[in-house]
């Protein structure tokens, strides 16, 4: 077998290790086997296209037209010319596939059932990273950036798998992407020659070896590269398992032991990483269901954890001790028994597939029912999964109280305590100085914090010209906060880190809660709660009520009764504050989008349009094929054309520097100015342009001072200098080695003093990429003169002979 081919070979098992993390997440693995065939003839494909031999491209397309045939025979053969070649209504069909198989995804918890759309997904994603790792460690000769593909791979198995066996299939892609690397190392070695191994024989004898020292043996670079690379993987697996862990999920590693109820802290991990998914998902799916005692259940928000903490950078919840759930909770902080409170019972379902380590809850929770391993952090009142626990289809029972405070109840608040304001009303010094101003210029005239508070919201919500859109930029830093405040569009992350902001710069202590709004009322009386109600709003603490909601939002959710009512005032004067409308309020009635799930939408039984039926395939035979043939060179266009300069680039380097040394003058002659042909177009493209009026020396000299090179970069391009002065002037230049090195090293020394703007346009926009156009001119005029000089010759030979025997 062939260097190549066993490269190839390599390439696949090492894709094919990787697809291995895959297994845990369908209940069935043969999809594995199919990824196997299919897999064996793509790369069987791209081996025989390398001997005829065709261009790098071609060989590219040849894989990826062969990989399109397989997944047509396997997946759409019904729908193709002759069961192999795809017309139209392949595509059309793949395209449902595809459709199908992330409904399923978003439908099933893991693993899922081996539907026809998951397994497109699977082989097609396995074909197309193995065709990505052929072409980099096979076509251009790269197994290091082969890693690349295969990490992305095994990332999106690990991270949706639940994690109990990611050692495994980490070791197993590991293995693989080690095999390649020593597949590549020994390639490169077996273009300087035979590779021998050395070491005594049976009888003591030794074998044939390069280098044998004193002892009779030595160790072949092969074996120590095997033993390097398990040395390392099993170093990648042992350290993770001594040095102290993160821990999975929101909980630190010690909160696992104590049943103290005092042990363990609450990590501070940010819980809005995928709010804003969330929020722009185009189905929206069920993530919990539940039934209330309470009819007034707009202002039934379920929360799952308070942020508490800015540091300038983003708001996040404090680290916290955590203890076991008590039986009775404590009474919420800072409500007095005068302020009008509705106890509430509630009985919520989670969605199979809705895995969260924190639990969502009404706030504040007096009570909660619930099995498994669970913990209760007083301070924010929030219940968090102790050792992977979840939320995944668990149901839970709890009690609550409705907080019914009057207008006048919040605006006569006394004064918090003193390390409660301290600690809820700090803001870092990066807070731009424009937050503090706008909620001293919004809420000039009010005569409390409650009228400071509800100035605010109204600013946000009707009179501030703020714009509600979910696909702003999300960020909850204090560079987001300013850029919210001039720009006046985002979704609720902004409005509700933003006013809490504002209030704590006016003395209120202020935090956002994070959760779900009451979702929609359905015709069996339950509640649905789906992905589109993710939301965030502020909670502002007022002594003798305690921690109150607020909703900025325009659009969402409900404003609070106790903001709309009228506020008390010293000259007995009712005038109301401007009402909003509630468009968000939960009606008696379910929208058919809210009701409907995607089983029923395809179907057609949602109550709107049915979804059109797919064409007849019949009628596809007039379909063109020109535009088709169109469309798609113009979308490879689009993908191919802006890298064909670094692809030119990357193989004209290969070429100048992968030749094997010789000992004949022409061929050390040729590899020395190669050599230095290619140091001089690195230097160009890094910005300093070539210069044929230049001796050699000087050249050197000047891509030594331009690009800053020092140490041994600078000693490596006067040696290439030495070495090319040698072969023009000298009259038997001897061979000269370690050039492509030299080189390499140069390189190494440019691209380390280059900004990143001219290390990107050097490998992508690459300046000596214009030779291509000079070459192609050379080519055409020599071309010219051939044509010229042939037709010249044909009529003299014309003249010469004008009269021609006839047989």
């Amino acid at each position: 077998m062939s260097g190549s081919a066993r490269l190839a070979v390599s390439a696949a098992l090492a894709t094919l290790a990787a697809s291995c993390a895959l297994l845990p997440l369908v209940d069935s693995s043969g999809w594995l086997l199919q990824a196997v065939v299919l897999l064996a003839v793509q790369t069987g494909v791209g081996v025989l296209a390398r001997r005829v031999p065709l261009a790098r491209p071609l060989t590219v397309a040849a894989q990826a037209v062969a990989a399109l045939l397989l997944l047509t025979w396997t997946f759409a053969r019904d729908q193709a010319l002759g069961g192999v070649v795809p017309s139209p209504a392949v595509f059309r069909e793949f395209g449902r596939l595809l459709s199908a198989g992330v409904d399923d995804v978003e439908k099933y918890a893991i693993p899922a059932p081996d539907t026809t759309g998951i397994e497109l997904l699977l082989v097609g994603g396995v074909l197309v990273i193995g065709l990505v790792v052929d072409v980099l460690a096979v076509t251009f000769r790269s197994a290091a950036p082969a890693g690349l593909p295969l990490l992305a791979l095994f990332s999106i198995a690990a991270g949706l798998s639940d994690g109990g066996s990611d050692w495994l299939w980490f070791l197993v892609a590991g293995a693989g992407y080690l095999l390649l690397l020593l597949a590549e190392g020994r390639d490169r070695l077996s273009q300087w020659g035979r590779v021998f191994s050395g070491g005594a024989g049976p009888r003591g004898q030794g074998r044939a070896s390069s280098g044998l020292d004193g002892a009779g043996s030595s160790s072949s670079p092969l074996r120590t590269g095997r033993r390097i690379g398990v040395f390392a993987l099993g170093i990648a697996l042992a350290v993770p398992a001594v040095l102290p862990s993160l821990g999975g999920g929101l909980l630190d590693q010690s909160a696992n032991g104590g049943g103290d109820g005092n042990g363990g802290t609450i990590s501070a991990v940010n819980p809005l990483v995928s709010l804003q998914n969330s929020l722009n998902q185009p189905d929206d799916k069920e993530v919990l269901r539940y039934r209330t005692s309470t009819t007034e259940t707009q202002d039934l928000y379920l929360r799952i954890v308070a942020l508490d903490q800015f540091d300038g950078s983003s708001w996040k919840p404090s680290e916290r001790r955590v203890q076991d759930v008590p039986d009775r909770m404590p009474s919420p902080p800072g409500l007095r028994s005068d302020v009008r409170t509705q106890p509430v019972e509630s009985v919520i379902k989670a969605a199979d597939w809705y895995a969260q380590n924190w639990l969502p809850l009404p706030y504040p929770a007096s009570s909660v029912r619930l099995d498994g391993r669970w913990r209760f952090e007083p301070e924010g009142r929030t219940i968090v999964g102790d050792r992977g626990q979840n939320t995944r289809g668990i149901q839970y029972e709890v009690s609550s109280l409705a907080v019914q405070p009057t207008a006048t109840q919040l605006a006569q608040a006394p004064p918090p305590s003193p390390e409660l304001l301290r600690e809820y009303t700090e803001v870092p010094d990066s807070l731009p100085a424009i937050v503090a101003e706008r909620a001293d210029e919004v809420t000039r005239g009010a005569r409390n914090a409650y009228e400071q508070a509800v100035k605010l919201q109204d600013w946000f919500t009707l009179e501030g010209g703020f714009r509600y859109d979910t696909q702003v930029e999300a960020g909850s830093g204090s560079k987001a906060i300013a850029r919210f405040l001039k720009d006046r569009e985002g979704f609720c992350v902004h409005f509700s880190f933003t006013m809490a902001a504002m209030a704590r710069t006016l003395g209120i202590p202020a935090r956002v809660a994070v959760g779900f709004t009451p979702g929609a009322a359905q015709t069996d009386g339950s509640m649905s709660v789906g992905l589109r109600d993710a939301h965030a709003w502020p909670e502002l603490y007022f002594e003798g009520v305690g921690w109150t909601r607020f909703e900025p939002t325009p659009s969402r959710g409900t404003q609070p009764d106790y903001t709309i009512d009228e506020l008390p005032a010293d000259d007995g004067s009712t005038d109301p504050l401007p009402q909003p409308s509630r468009s968000q309020e939960s009606s008696a009635a379910p929208s058919p989008s809210e009701s409907c799930t995607p089983d029923l939408k395809r179907l057609g039984d949602c109550g709107g349009p049915a979804p059109k039926e797919p064409d007849d395939p019949d009628r596809d035979s007039g379909t063109p094929w020109g535009k088709i043939t169109l469309i798609g060179s113009g979308a490879l266009a689009v993908l191919v054309l802006p890298l064909l300069p670094m692809l030119w680039r990357l193989r004209t380097r290969s070429r100048r520097l992968g030749a094997p040394p010789g000992r004949r003058t022409d061929a050390a002659t040729a590899r020395t100015e190669a050599a230095w042909q290619e140091l001089l177009d690195t230097g160009w493209d890094y910005g300093i342009p070539p210069d044929d009026s230049l001796t050699p020396r000087k050249a050197a000299a000047r891509i030594v001072d331009g690009g800053g090179l020092t140490g041994p970069p600078a000693a490596a391009a006067q040696r290439l200098a030495a070495a090319v002065e040698e072969t023009w002037y000298a009259p038997h230049p001897q061979p000269v080695a370690g050039l492509s090195e030299d080189v390499r090293l140069v390189t190494a020394g440019l691209r380390d003093t280059a900004t990143r703007p001219t290390r990107l346009r050097a490998l992508l926009l690459p300046r000596s990429a214009s030779r291509v156009a000079t070459q192609f001119a050379l080519r055409r005029a020599a071309w010219a003169d051939r044509w010229r000089t042939s037709r010249w010759q044909r009529r003299l030979t014309g003249l010469r002979f004008p009269y021609r025997q006839r047989g």
